[in-house]
């Protein structure tokens, strides 16, 4: 059988890097963290933590990322390749037509959780920073192209319910659910980019999901157009989320 290639589309200060751990702690999987990140900061001369560190570290030509993640051979004992792809990385200038070679499917958050999340280590949110927009274009390609629906998940439902939304998930994906997908030992992985130490603290103190508690800071004024703009599109991809019913809570 060929390696399954699973691009896991969020946008920043989602659960994504949790939900990295959950795969890379399966032995069948070999998992990559934001292969676009320093092409994105290269192109866009945005100012992000470690920026200079993290071109220096990495890839900064897109067609060269896609042709890894698209097509070079895993390691043996590797079946999974697990992506973690961050929608506001996929500029214009990047030809989509690689999204046929991966299987493509899609983690959300809430969008006021999200810009608050943001903003305590970036102050100025766009839309653009927070993905939202580039996410949805990507779900509507890929829907198009392939004629089915791509998985989608709520990141508020796998901290609810980690085992039965990823084992939803895993079925759609038509992988097996791995049980040490629940629970990984804390601490760096030498898979983490070089951005770590800006973004990582909490999931480096994790061993698991940890349980969803609300949130009830508001967005501030000035941020409520983002908020607006970003809460339709969410709603047009909460539609079709995967949701696990009290079977498989118990399950």
């Amino acid at each position: 059988m060929p390696p399954i290639r699973i691009a896991m589309w969020s946008g920043p200060r989602n659960i994504s890097t949790a939900l990295m751990r959950a795969w890379e702690n399966r032995p069948d999987t070999l998992v990559h963290d934001e292969p676009f990140y320093a092409y994105y900061l290269a192109e866009t001369g945005i100012d992000h933590p470690g920026r200079e560190e993290i071109i220096a570290a990495d890839e900064t030509d897109w067609q060269r990322v896609m042709e890894k993640v698209a097509h070079a051979p895993l390691p043996p004992g590797k079946s999974i390749y697990y992506q973690k792809q961050m929608t506001h990385h996929m500029l214009d200038a990047i030809d989509l037509g690689w999204l046929g070679a991966v299987t493509n499917c899609f983690l959300l958050r809430a969008p006021g959780e999200v810009i608050n999340s943001y903003r305590k280590v970036r102050p100025d949110v766009t839309l653009f920073d927070i993905g939202f927009a580039q996410q949805l274009r990507i779900f509507r390609r890929v829907r198009e192209e392939t004629g089915q629906i791509p998985p989608v998940i709520d990141s508020r439902d796998v901290l609810e319910n980690p085992r039965g939304t990823l084992k939803l998930l895993c079925d759609a994906l038509g992988v097996l659910f791995d049980e040490r997908m629940l629970a990984w030992p804390p601490g760096p992985r030498a898979s983490d980019g070089v951005w770590a130490r800006h973004w990582y603290a909490a999931v480096e103190a994790s061993t698991g999901f940890e349980p969803y508690r609300p949130k009830d800071e508001p967005v501030p004024d000035e941020l409520h157009g983002v908020l607006a703009e970003a809460e339709e599109i969410y709603q047009e991809l909460y539609q079709f989320r995967l949701k696990a019913g009290d079977d498989e809570m118990l399950g």
